[in-house]
């Protein structure tokens, strides 16, 4: 799955083209390396989201295409 539609299912980012925009101006971290939205996930990946102050790290457990909202923190455990 898409990196970019990944964060818009997980409910990390809550529309795709913000996503999107995200990753074009390089905030987005897949296993330590910067990421396009484009990148290919997998379970195992380490995703790292930078914020202004503060970053955000999940592993990815699934890559469920739809999910109910309240099921979609289930498809990463936050790690930092």
């Amino acid at each position: 799955m898409r990196l970019d539609k990944y964060l818009k299912v997980s409910q990390l980012i809550r529309r795709r083209t913000v996503a999107k925009d995200v990753a074009e101006s390089h905030h987005i971290e897949v296993n330590g390396k910067t990421a396009k939205p484009s990148k290919e996930l997998k379970e195992g990946d380490i995703i790292t989201i930078k914020y202004a102050s503060r970053s955000l790290s999940v592993k990815v457990l699934s890559l469920d295409k739809n999910t109910s909202k309240k099921d979609s923190p289930s498809m990463y455990e936050v790690i930092e």
